[in-house]
């Protein structure tokens, strides 16, 4: 392991523990605060392993600042968005176990090894904690309030349908300018583009949430008709979950007596444990109206200066706002796909720009003016 790369290292624990600071700070059940707590000490403890490397090699770590993501995400943490953060964490939890399973921390120094594999093990037990949590929703028999479901999926939903509103319609309207037609054809192409990628977006976004709730509703029908049809195999069933979950075996049939002798608790409880559904959060009406929304609004903005006024003022001003939304919306991204603000932001900088290259160069083939 290289020195960048130990850097990386310490600076991920530390961004590590201020979150788990963050969900400490806003989180009202005190057993759910010490775990937080407890794992951000973990956290630091790993950071100063990683800077121990670091000065073995003479090489200093400085001075830890939190990333401009990581502060994004405390704020989102510390304002009602638990569930979203929680998420996030599982899945870097996870990426650095799955980074030392395939040799991704590998050192021809030993010590460094059993440290490494120190830290993936407290990482392993993080990912299966903050597991169960998030995905039972219980803990000691209370529902946790923060663990909402729609939480990632709805900001997911507004983050993707804003791009592809924003670079679907800013090709369009690149393009129409590369024809050099009348400025009202530009105003008449770009809010039409923004019409119909709206609706396009929102009927796709709405049929696609109405296909999963069919799905998961034939499913919850079919464990319905199961439980009527053979409950003392459906019984042993949960209580082998639970068993599996870490219960003694005699608590774990116990408790799977007690929920099969309620019906409706049943049902639910088959439907999390063994199929992985929780209740829905979201209905595809929703859905559609969020993903079409916020199509609409990225639609928007390269039609906007059209509004207001035509030439290559307006061209330069679509141009410009519709470049930087391309930036902050690939930054917003970067919160599900755990790269960097900058680098995130950039890529979809400069898909933008291929997007406005392309989009250009064929409205000056078709108008032949190329």
């Amino acid at each position: 392991m290289d020195n960048r790369l130990i850097k990386q290292n310490w600076q991920g624990e530390g961004d590590a523990a201020y979150l788990y600071r963050a969900l400490a700070s806003s989180e009202a059940d005190e057993k759910r605060r010490g775990i937080y707590e407890r794992f951000a000490e973990v956290e630091l403890r790993h950071q100063a392993i990683y800077e121990g490397m670091l000065e073995e090699r003479g090489s200093a770590a400085g001075k830890w600042r939190p990333g401009l993501k990581t502060r994004l995400l405390g704020a989102l943490a510390r304002h009602g968005r638990g569930g979203l953060v929680l998420s996030l964490r599982i899945a870097d939890e996870t990426r650095e176990v799955r980074t030392f399973l395939d040799g991704g921390w590998s050192d021809p120094s030993e010590s460094v090894s059993a440290s490494m594999k120190g830290i993936a093990l407290d990482e392993a037990e993080h990912e299966r904690t903050l597991s169960g949590l998030a995905g039972g929703g219980k803990v000691d028999g209370h529902r946790e309030p923060w663990h909402q479901g729609s939480s990632g999926g709805f900001l997911r939903n507004v983050i993707y349908g804003f791009n592809d509103g924003l670079t679907a319609n800013f090709g369009l309207v690149m393009g129409v300018l590369g024809g050099h037609v009348a400025p009202g054809v530009v105003l008449l192409t770009g809010v039409s583009g923004l019409a119909a990628d709206a609706l396009s977006m929102g009927g796709s976004g709405f049929l696609a949430a109405k296909s999963e709730q069919e799905v998961w509703q034939h499913e919850i029908r079919m464990e319905m008709r199961e439980m009527e049809l053979m409950p003392e195999v459906e019984t042993e069933e949960l209580a082998l979950l639970y068993e599996a979950k870490g219960m003694p075996a005699e608590a774990a049939r116990k408790a799977a007596f007690q929920v099969m002798s309620n019906p409706n608790i049943a049902l639910k409880e088959k439907a999390r444990e063994e199929l992985g559904i929780s209740e829905e959060a979201a209905t595809p009406l929703r859905e559609g109206v969020t993903t079409g929304i916020s199509t609409a609004v990225g639609a928007v903005i390269p039609v906007l200066p059209f509004l207001f006024g035509t030439g290559p003022a307006a061209m330069w001003v679509a141009f410009s706002i519709s470049m930087l939304s391309h930036f902050v919306v690939g930054a917003a991204r970067s919160v599900f796909t755990g790269r960097g603000i900058i680098r995130s932001g950039f890529d979809m900088f400069v898909v933008g720009l291929g997007v406005a290259a392309l989009g250009y160069l064929v409205g000056l083939l078709i108008a032949g003016r190329l």
